[in-house]
């Protein structure tokens, strides 16, 4: 088993959820991928504008399938699969940067209280970064590393691999992902903007 697939221990989650508040992002804890669903929906009133990035967490917990087809939120990405990439490029790019709510999740969480997240085409970067209103990430504890470097690490060592494996299966045929881009959330100078949900089983990668 890898050390990068171990759920923390409360006294790391608690460090680690303190960490987040003092560098402005807002952090909480739920024992189960259910109690985050009902989390997730507690924050987004219904009716607004949800980007769901692709995620195995919200998929995992059901909250990808509820923004999708509930009809209870406007969904940027049904909006974006209706859309034609090559006339309607631009636009379909600032809908995605800029959405009011974009919901994830990241690949690895500090002690320290800052967020890696690793993308190959960096879509979902912008939205996390600052183009979004409100931004929610579903965070297993098993993501919970000491400093930076090690979350990068995880990245290379761990999380590649399974992600190729993942979009082998999805497209029917061997590819290796890329994490062509890397980014890090040091700290959210717009107080409430962020909110991190830590849950205590192993979701996602």
């Amino acid at each position: 088993m890898s050390q990068y697939d171990q759920l923390a221990s409360k006294e790391t989650i608690d460090k680690t959820i303190q960490a987040l508040k003092a560098n402005g992002i807002e952090a909480k804890f739920v024992q189960t991928g259910e109690d985050a669903k009902a989390e997730v929906f507690s924050l987004i009133p219904e009716g607004a504008e949800v980007m769901n990035m692709t995620s195995v967490t919200l998929d995992t917990i059901g909250v990808s399938k509820e923004i999708l087809e509930s009809k209870k939120y406007d969904s940027v990405r049904n909006k974006l699969n209706t859309m034609d990439r090559e006339t309607q490029n631009l636009e379909m790019q600032k809908l995605g940067a800029g959405p009011d709510w974009a919901i994830g999740s990241v690949h690895a969480v500090t002690e320290q209280g800052e967020v890696v997240i690793a993308s190959n085409t960096g879509s979902q970067l912008s939205a996390y970064a600052g183009g979004a209103s409100h931004v929610i990430w579903v965070v297993g504890t098993q993501k919970i590393v000491k400093i930076v470097d090690e979350g990068i690490k995880r990245v290379y060592e761990y999380i590649l691999d399974k992600e190729s494996q993942r979009l082998s299966k999805a497209i029917g045929k061997e590819i290796k992902s890329n994490p062509s881009k890397l980014l890090i959330v040091k700290k959210e100078i717009r107080p409430g903007r962020i909110t991190l949900i830590f849950v205590g089983e192993k979701l996602g990668f």
